[in-house]
């Protein structure tokens, strides 16, 4: 898994354009950094631009995680190699919260199913630009990420 982060800044800088490939990035970077018993409190919402948007259970959390960000800015970026957030806005949405906890403890896949999945959602249009990476990996996993978070987009369209 943390080979997979080590290729994340390649990702941004070929899909710079792309601001769903951007998202699902600075997304996953924020899971990677935030860690799991963060993860539980503080959900990324929305990017727009260079400000990133975190949903959170309360209030405590939002002023607690303030106090934080520009250390957790830094990581972000440090862990991206590039501004890519220059601003956290942490924003009360314990029903967004509640509702990402409960699809990470929803069903469990196993690792095949879950590549199947992501795949089955990569566009024939996308699969063409990711034909660009050079890296038969890092167009794989690439693939895979994208996939993914399609997946989870189109999962929370149909809620």
């Amino acid at each position: 898994m943390n080979e997979l982060f080590r290729l994340l800044p390649n990702l941004l800088k070929e899909f710079e354009d792309n601001h769903k490939v951007r998202e699902a990035v600075i997304f996953a970077t924020w899971r990677h950094i935030a860690g799991e018993s963060l993860a539980e409190h503080a959900v990324p919402l929305r990017i727009s631009k260079k400000h990133l948007t975190i949903a959170v259970a309360n209030e405590r959390w939002a002023k607690y995680l303030r106090d934080l960000s520009g250390q957790m800015i830094f990581k972000l970026n440090s862990a991206l190699s590039q501004a890519a957030v220059t601003f956290i806005d942490f924003q009360v949405d314990d029903e967004f919260v509640q509702a990402e906890r409960e699809k990470r403890r929803g069903k469990t896949f196993d690792e095949d199913e879950l590549r199947e999945l992501a795949l089955n959602q990569v566009s024939p249009k996308l699969r063409a630009k990711a034909d660009s990476i050079k890296d038969d990996d890092l167009r794989y996993q690439f693939l895979l990420a994208a996939g993914s978070c399609l997946a989870r987009k189109e999962k929370m369209k149909n809620k």
